[in-house]
């Protein structure tokens, strides 16, 4: 069986914008790929948008939990915020999703969400648990057969490169002591090549047509220079953390 890889992210979009270059990348390659999305409830545009782009990216079917976003109740009407429901629950239900998929590599976002937004982070945080969790037949029982991935990947960005694309859209360099999203570049294990994939990626963006019309994240992407938004669709980082089993499992 090939290699088998798993993401975890917030929302719709996510996947596209943060590991959407590695997932068509492996997916071409022939490796089984999968997205579990914490927020947003089926039957919502922005659920049907993800199926539309993980379609594009050939990493199958959405795995929706179907909590609300964190800033926007209408996003699963009736469910609590993915933020406040009680962390064992949640992590119970990403370890589901592994037991089931059985992933070698998962990837999520970096501790500080990549930008910060609160339901990265704790996307971030419930990964971390449940990537652990479900490797004991102890936990979750009723959830199926224990599984350890091989290593976590956090997608991230080399602060050298968040410097120069600060400077590329406002014009300035970032202030000294200002909070940046990445994590500094010695940290940064892996750097993976997406520039085949590129077109993919930003298609399966904008199958979040919603996003685009709205502004936001894309908004940001779209007004950058060619230059910038050329690497940014290019290029995709991560810090590897090694879980279990040969250390030769690896993103390269």
């Amino acid at each position: 069986m090939g290699l088998a890889v798993m993401a975890v992210h917030a929302h719709p979009d996510d996947e596209a914008i943060w590991t959407g270059g590695t997932l068509a990348r492996y997916a071409d390659e022939g490796a089984r790929t999968a997205v579990v999305t914490c927020t947003w409830a089926e039957g919502t545009v922005r659920a049907g948008e993800l199926e539309r782009s993980l379609d594009i990216l050939g990493a199958g079917k959405p795995r929706l939990l179907g909590y609300a976003d964190a800033r926007n109740p209408a996003s699963a009407s009736g469910r609590p915020r993915f933020v406040d429901v009680p962390l064992d629950e949640v992590v119970g239900r990403v370890v589901e999703h592994i037991r089931d998929f059985r992933p070698d590599v998962l990837l999520t976002y970096d501790g500080y969400g990549s930008y910060g937004h609160p339901d990265h982070i704790h996307a971030h945080r419930v990964t971390m648990a449940a990537v652990e969790a479900a490797g004991y037949d102890q936990l979750y029982p009723g959830t199926g057969d224990a599984w350890r991935a091989r290593a976590l990947y956090l997608s991230t960005v080399p602060r050298s490169v968040v410097a120069a694309q600060w400077e590329a859209v406002f014009g300035t360099p970032p202030q000294p002591g200002q909070s940046l999203p990445g994590l500094p570049d010695d940290q940064v294990t892996t750097h993976l090549d997406v520039a085949p994939w590129a077109e993919r990626k930003w298609a399966a963006m904008h199958a979040h047509a919603s996003e685009v019309e709205r502004g936001a994240s894309m908004t940001m992407i779209t007004s950058l220079p060619e230059p910038a938004r050329a690497q940014m669709l290019s290029n995709e980082w991560y810090r590897r953390l090694a879980c279990t089993g040969p250390s030769e499992t690896a993103l390269s």
